[in-house]
């Protein structure tokens, strides 16, 4: 599958101030894979450790912190010399020991010439505690499920090659639009799990990837009963499972009182942050003002969770495929269209989206683009009555305004209206 991740690697493999990868996501994103498939396509030779699988691993960090020593044990290891740039060094499930996480920071300051790129599940939640991992010493990118584009370059390439071409204010012909927004309606459906979209290449049977998926929470689930840190366990899988009903609520902030009767911050506060280090979930704050810098405005205390994967949040709200295949307006479409719009923004811009909500009503996203703030409105069908948002167009009358719905691209007075399958070209349309 083509992963935009690899460009970034690539970038990072001729980089003069690279320094240890670290890559972060949820488990079943697809990390060991891309970390072998870049070292098989532009390395000579890789090499993959795996902390997890292979015990006695952990005592050669444990006992030494010269990285020419850990290179030559390794190199025994696997039988083969270990190149400075030529040989890529993988070490997998990386958390499983601590000591080669620490030992980075010595690749770094000692012997920056070795490739070294590392990964594993429920990093980001080891990340975020402090004292356990060499700060400013690792490079770090987030890998998450397949966004829309990569979707569709495994799913239908030939469309892939239109989708690619479609520049600022073309018009899209209706054929396109028609199988661009059939394939956007078949990702809500399977989502961006590798394993998902290679089942769906394969058979075409949706029964398979619902199977699938309900796997793949029941494993996310069991991770978080097996997962031993202070955080309490069942708060963080009452948090979870609380997400559909939290979306589906009129105004989607997060309540405490909806995971648990009489629910308080402190209750709940270290469960969401475990979850959206794990990548588990995303929040997006409220802000006070709809102006630049957005992060000044944070509303701290409010906030909307949703999940890392729409395929995943289609499966845990149980909705029925014909729904959403067949335009019929059914319960939860919003949320599954913010999802879907979210999981394509987040990564464009610099700064991560937000939302506006005050008591005349809410604007589904903000993103700032330079000192540009650009409100921005998802439709999960073509209505397109959207009060606040057109009120705040009316009053400040901003350069960019972007409706996401099923209609087709084009400009409204002020609004752009585009195509839900153009979020993830958000940033490259304006």
């Amino acid at each position: 599958m083509k992963r935009n991740a690899l460009d970034a690697l690539i970038q990072w493999q001729h980089s003069e101030d690279r320094k240890p990868m670290v890559l972060k996501g949820a488990r079943q994103v697809g990390k060991t894979w891309l970390m072998k498939e870049f070292g098989q396509g532009c390395y000579e030779h890789s090499v993959y450790f795996n902390f997890d699988e292979e015990d006695e691993l952990k005592s050669i960090f444990e006992a030494n912190k010269n990285p020419q020593r850990i290179i030559e044990l390794l190199s025994m290891i696997v039988g083969e010399k270990i190149l400075p740039g030529k040989t890529l060094v993988i070490f997998d499930e990386i958390q499983e020991c601590p000591a080669a996480l620490n030992a980075l920071k010595y690749f770094k300051e000692r012997a920056n010439e070795y490739h070294i790129i590392s990964a594993g599940s429920l990093l980001g939640t080891l990340l975020a505690q402090p004292k356990s991992y060499p700060v400013g010493m690792v490079n770090l990118l987030d890998l998450s499920p397949l966004t829309f584009d990569e979707f569709l370059a495994a799913v239908e390439p030939s469309l892939y090659e239109f989708y690619c071409g479609i520049q600022k204010e073309q018009p899209i012909e209706e054929i396109f639009h028609r199988r661009l927004m059939e394939a956007c309606n078949n990702y809500f459906i399977i989502g961006g799990m590798p394993e998902c979209v290679a089942l769906w290449i394969k058979y075409k049977d949706p029964a398979k990837v619902a199977q699938i998926q309900r796997e793949l929470i029941e494993i996310y689930e069991n991770d978080f009963s097996k997962h031993n840190g202070k955080v309490n366990s069942g708060r963080i899988l009452m948090v979870f499972r609380s997400i559909v009903s939290q979306l589906a609520k009129a105004n989607e902030k997060f309540m405490y009182g909806a995971v648990r009767e009489g629910g308080r911050a402190r209750d709940f506060e270290e469960a969401i942050e475990w979850l959206v280090s794990a990548g588990m979930l995303n929040r997006v704050y409220n802000i006070s003002k709809l102006e630049h810098p957005l992060a000044a405005f944070d509303k701290l205390d409010q906030f909307k969770l949703f999940v890392f994967d729409t395929g995943l949040l289609k499966q845990m709200a149980g909705i029925d495929n014909s729904a959403i295949l067949l335009k019929s307006d059914y319960q939860f479409k919003g949320p599954l269209t913010e999802n879907f719009v979210l999981q394509q923004l987040r990564g464009q811009f610099e700064v991560e989206p937000r939302y506006y909500s005050d008591k005349n009503g809410e604007i589904d996203f903000v993103v700032q683009y330079g000192t540009e703030i650009i409100p921005i409105e998802a439709k999960g069908g073509e209505d397109k009555s959207a009060p606040s948002f057109k009120r705040y167009i009316a009053e400040k009358q901003p350069e960019h305004a972007l409706r996401f719905s099923k209609r087709g691209y084009r400009k409204d007075g002020y609004i752009t209206n585009l195509p839900l399958y153009l979020a993830k070209k958000t940033r490259e349309l304006l």
